[in-house]
């Protein structure tokens, strides 16, 4: 890792304003039945607009559940995408942040495409805004751009390729193998984990995000001793003296294949909170830890919760449904520039890894 640059103090202020804004919002607590004939109406008004909702690990357990019911997904941002494309229906809900919203409009432009909440945002994409990271970029015209699909559409556009956490090593070391030095952004962690893992010449966007980054090693080195019989998975979006304690390092997907693959009952997890939902469902039998994000005295010692996924709740699918809010829409331009990028990735996983993802045609 040759070289790095520092995200702007003034957009960090911005990262952590956000942050506290979304954190600030009350959700609406609705009894077991009342909520059962809420989803039930959702389901009936879903259908009748043609509609269905692909959500991500990391919402609501009633929003995953549902997603499942109205025919959609519950995956990483990815799979979300590949697999609205795929399905015939010509409305897509988001029940995730900003990013995946876009990432199904660049795929599926011809649907339309709503998100739950406009303001649901991510750290990753505010911290590497398009004019900065375009003019970093510029600096290095020698190197092949890589950017982590956690970033807006004109940054992917800017980009050469897209990955997401399940493929970037293969893709930095297929590179590297043919000998291009790369630009990476915007995780510096999952980056310097590539780097590590690759020997790539990299050059880091110093982006974070700000869930992954607040795990502890020395915490979780002793929850570890405490628990000598449990594995550990860990994402590596986190640090890396995190990612070194980790029985498997890997992405959403990746980690919930470990829970069902594994001998172990017992798992210590080093990733977003909700995703406990679709591993105990997945094995109900065995055990899951947090992972800690603070030490010995804080209020929360395992509080690993992104306040934008938090965001997501029934009662927003509910007014998206009634108002049709919260479309999104990406210039013409920007969106053929970043499906370019996507595609390569996918076209990638085809040959290389896993064939049979289908994101071509009009994408």
């Amino acid at each position: 890792m040759s070289k790095a640059i520092d995200v702007p103090n003034s957009l960090i202020d911005q990262i952590n304003e956000t942050a506290a804004q979304a954190r600030s919002i009350q959700h609406s607590v609705l009894g077991e039945l009342a909520e059962r004939d809420l989803r039930d109406r959702l389901l009936a008004e879903m259908k009748k607009q043609d509609a269905i909702l692909v959500s991500h690990y990391y919402v609501d357990d009633g929003l995953q559940d549902l997603a499942e019911e109205s025919g959609g997904t519950v995956s990483d941002s990815l799979e979300m995408a590949r697999y609205a494309y795929e399905h015939k229906a010509s409305t897509i809900i988001v029940a995730g942040v900003k990013f995946m919203a876009e990432t199904s409009k660049i795929l599926s432009p011809e649907k339309r495409v709503l998100l739950l909440d406009n303001e649901a945002e991510c750290s990753l994409d505010i911290g590497c805004p398009i004019d900065e990271f375009s003019a970093f970029c510029d600096q290095h015209p020698d190197r092949t751009v890589v950017v982590y699909a956690n970033t807006s559409a004109a940054v992917k556009a800017r980009a050469d390729w897209v990955v997401t956490s399940s493929i970037a090593l293969e893709i930095c070391t297929h590179l590297k193998e043919k000998g291009e030095k790369i630009i990476w952004g915007p995780d510096r962690f999952l980056g310097g984990y590539i780097q590590k893992e690759t020997g790539a010449d990299m050059i880091m966007w110093q982006g974070s995000c700000i869930v992954h980054e607040e795990f502890k090693a020395e915490s979780l080195l002793k929850m570890k001793q405490e628990h000598p019989d449990a594995a550990v998975l860990v994402h590596p979006e986190s640090p890396m003296s995190v990612v070194d304690l980790a029985d498997v390092v890997g992405s959403t997907s990746k980690l919930l294949n470990a829970t069902r693959e594994l001998p172990h009952k017992k798992f210590i997890v080093a990733t977003e909170d909700g995703i406990f939902h679709k591993m105990s469902q997945y094995s109900p039998e065995k055990e899951f830890i947090a992972a800690p994000t603070a030490g010995n005295g804080a209020t929360c010692k395992s509080c690993a919760q992104c306040p934008w996924m938090k965001m997501n709740d029934l009662k927003r699918l509910e007014s998206v449904l009634a108002t049709g809010h919260n479309e999104v829409v990406i210039d013409q331009s920007i969106r053929i520039k970043a499906a370019k990028s996507l595609t390569r990735m996918v076209d990638f996983a085809n040959t290389h890894i896993r064939p049979g993802i289908k994101v071509t045609g009009n994408a």
